[in-house]
């Protein structure tokens, strides 16, 4: 790779390579050493001609581009004094100038691992910043050869780029993918659920575990099997058994077989590994390894782990993985714990780990994928991301969303948390459903738990409210699958993330700067997990919402709210914070138990909002081919129209689309494309304002006018106000007072003052939401 010179300015021991008018690289380097090679972390400076000018002097270098004026003291060593930018940006009056090695107001990106920590952690920084610039450090990363093996840089100097894009955020994401690499895309299956938990199944009982599942009809995807898989009881000499790759024939008598039922049911599998013992002697691929690298076998000499040699590491994915792979083994989980010191000074073996593991895996599958933890800058090219043993607590849980959002400022778009929590902590239902209902609507939702007999994740393991609400929400995320592989496809293809923070979309609104926990679920919907106990008295779920200026409607009530605002919600435990904007168009499985993750869906269920023209382009991919099913609405015209494009044979031979018009007054709609009518029932649903359309099987067009398409904005809060009182634990005498104003008074003034006078605020807060919906 050569980078087009005429972007670069060169003087004895500096460099400035302009790569677009808002990123540019500067090298310092003593020996005039500058490097042209990708690197661990940069991939690809090639961004075409640059437009800027230069004006220097003897002593002095300035670079303006559209975007940013850099003054640099002709080679000197960089400090705060000899190199600074201002980027034409006017935020703030005193933030507009950059100073080398100064942070800013830096938006943060994301963490190795979540191992220890209960509560927050710190962050490291990422390639946003709110004043409009940020910088990335690639001076400490290796550089990659041809064949991708990392060399140490030849001389140590500074290598940083510069990020002044404003807040423009997404484009500057987008520059970044094009930097540093593309985020592969995802096999389907990884979107749905997993099954994980530390524990010593044999196959008798994991296969009996995954049919109860089937029986109570709660869909699982992916198969994870932790470290007792392989022998963990070894003689004393090798030391532990945390290391192995050799079935536990005892627990699982045939692994081929094992693999096989699991794959007949749909599921993925991952095997978990802890490599840092190597391949020691009592392994079964021992005597391949042995012969292979010339070890002591009367010796027992191990095979010591070291990625840095290239003889083990081919040994160790072809003696050691791929046997493996051949009984059934989709991918690996990566459990590596053991620190950031290789044989090879400085380089981290967790990224040499992920990058051999990923490039190995997709020689096998184009899809292939590993779980691993995040080793730094560029670790998108290599999801998923396991985000280390989370400790069971409320602090655990609240600091999730918003280290799972900010993570997207620096591209790290696929993290898999614990869901649940695996260790420590304590028994806490609530705790365990408002986790459940988070992990549906986070990047991966993969339960997990540790090897106590106490903590485990099954919804039948808690009483019978939280078990039906557990399983209707693993149902919930099934049957989003379609809305999810889309997005997929979206941040592989076009570097817009599942999962943004709010200011991404509304960077102008400085409350969008102020809800962590706040977040955008793929460009349909806006996500506030609840993370927090309930009030015992009102037997509700508080949570702090802003929503931006526009129509919102709530996704599982239906109800519209108006933005603009900031309030405090309510939820019962069976309901969370989930909110689709003004037109928002959402492609759902309608029958998610029906569908393996290794099919595609029979039936499209279509939730359309009112309010705004809008378009969703349903992506579906299966053997290599393609289909795209777009769904436009023009709210100003009236009409509708659905085309399916592509390889229509991979789709089920009755495929067959549902359109639900949420939130609305009756919609009248009519076959507009020709006399065949491709619609085969027509429903509204009075109490819950939806109006269905049921088109004929595999309608791969469909254009219709719709009439009467028009929001009910006034939600009817009687049923609202009377759930909340039924459900809180006060005084009757006062419910009967409340529900006597409530019932025979249409002035919202008057029931202001009434709730205003109450003494328990939290009372009154969850009754002032409900006559907000009224406005």
């Amino acid at each position: 790779m050569i980078e087009a010179k005429n972007n670069q300015v060169i003087g004895e021991k500096y460099r400035f390579t302009i790569l677009t008018d808002r990123m540019i690289r500067m090298e310092y380097n003593e020996q005039g050493d500058f490097l042209d090679a990708p690197t661990q972390v940069v991939v690809n400076r090639n961004f075409g001609e640059a437009d800027f000018k230069v004006n220097e002097t003897d002593s002095d270098l300035e670079i303006i581009t559209e975007a940013v004026h850099l003054y640099y003291k002709k080679g000197e060593k960089f400090t705060e004094h000899t190199l600074f930018a201002d980027v034409k940006y006017s935020f703030s009056v005193f933030s507009n100038r950059w100073y080398y090695g100064h942070v800013g107001e830096n938006l943060l990106g994301t963490l190795r691992t979540l191992d220890g920590v209960d509560g927050d952690a710190k962050l490291d920084n990422g390639i946003l910043g709110k004043s409009g610039y940020a910088t990335l450090d690639d001076s400490n990363s290796f550089l990659l050869s041809d064949d991708g093996e990392p060399l140490p840089r030849s001389s140590q100097g500074t290598d940083i780029y510069l990020f002044a894009y404003g807040r423009s955020y997404l484009d500057a994401l987008k520059d970044f993918f094009k930097l540093t690499g593309e985020t592969p895309l995802l096999p389907r299956y990884a979107l749905g659920n997993w099954w994980s938990r530390y524990w010593k199944y044999d196959e008798e009982g994991y296969l009996a575990l995954m049919d109860k599942f089937h029986a109570k009809k709660v869909p699982l995807s992916v198969s994870v099997i932790d470290m007792d898989w392989h022998l963990t009881e070894v003689p004393s000499r090798f030391g532990s058994g945390w290391t192995g790759y050799t079935w536990n024939k005892t627990l699982f008598p045939d692994p081929e077989r094992f693999l096989k039922a699991l794959h007949d049911r749909g599921l993925a599998v991952t095997l978990n590994v802890h490599p840092a013992d190597g391949i020691r002697a009592f392994e079964e691929c021992y005597p391949r390894v042995a012969e292979r690298l010339g070890l002591d076998v009367t010796a027992e000499e191990p095979a010591i782990f070291d990625f840095t040699d290239t003889s083990f590491r081919e040994v160790y994915f072809e003696e050691v993985h791929r046997p493996l792979e051949k009984e059934g083994t989709d991918f690996w989980w990566i459990d590596w714990q053991q620190g950031t010191t290789s044989s090879k000074a400085g380089l981290d073996p967790l990224w040499q780990l992920n990058h051999f593991h990923f490039e190995d895996i997709r020689k096998k599958d184009p899809l292939g994928i590993i779980l691993s933890r995040y080793a730094g800058p560029g670790s998108h090219r290599y999801p998923i991301g396991f985000s280390g043993d989370a400790i069971i607590s409320w602090k655990s849980l609240d600091f999730q969303p918003y280290m799972t959002a900010t993570a997207s400022n620096v591209g790290y778009a696929w993290w898999s948390h614990d869901i649940g929590g695996h260790m420590l902590g304590y028994k806490d239902e609530e705790l365990s459903l408002r986790w459940l209902q988070f992990g549906v609507f986070s990047p991966i939702n993969r339960l997990h738990s540790s090897s106590s007999a106490f903590t485990s994740k099954e919804p039948w393991e808690y009483n019978f409210v939280v078990e039906n609400i557990m399983e209707d929400f693993l149902r919930l995320r099934h049957a989003f699958l379609p809305y999810l592989y889309s997005k997929n496809v979206s941040l592989h293809e076009q570097g817009i993330p599942l999962i943004k923070p709010m200011y991404y979309d509304y960077p102008e609104d400085e409350a969008a700067y102020h809800v962590p926990n706040e977040y955008l679920f793929g460009d349909q919907l806006l996500v506030l997990p609840i993370t927090k106990p309930s009030n015992k008295t009102l037997e509700l779920s508080k949570a702090n919402l802003w929503l931006p200026e526009g129509d919102w409607y709530d996704f599982f009530s239906s109800d519209h709210y108006v933005g603009g605002t900031q309030l405090a919600i309510y939820r019962p435990i069976e309901k969370m914070p989930v909110f689709a904007k003004s037109g928002a168009i959402i492609p759902l499985d309608a029958d998610p138990v029906a569908t393996k993750t290794t099919e595609l869906p029979e039936t499209i269920e279509w939730r359309i909002y009112p309010g705004e023209s809008n378009q969703f382009k349903l992506v579906e991919d299966k053997d290599g081919q393609r289909v795209e099913t777009s769904l436009s609405i023009d709210e100003e015209r009236g009409q509708l129209e659905l085309i399916t494009e592509g390889a229509t044979e991979i789709l089920p031979a009755k495929r067959n689309h549902v359109l639900k018009f949420m939130s609305s007054t009756a919609v009248k709609v009519t076959n507009s494309d020709d006399n065949d009518s491709k619609i085969a029932e027509i429903t509204y649903d009075s109490e819950h304002k939806v109006t269905e359309v049921t088109l004929v099987p595999s309608a791969f067009s469909f254009n219709a006018d719709l009439v009467d398409f028009q929001a009910v904005k006034v939600t009817d809060g009687l049923g609202t106000y009377q759930e909340i009182l039924k459900r809180a634990n006060i005084e009757n005498q006062l419910k009967d007072y409340l529900w006597d104003r409530i019932s025979h008074t249409d002035d919202r003034d008057k029931l202001f003052n009434v709730f205003n006078r109450l003494d328990d605020r939290e009372l009154a807060s969850a009754l002032f939401e409900v006559l907000y919906t009224q406005k």
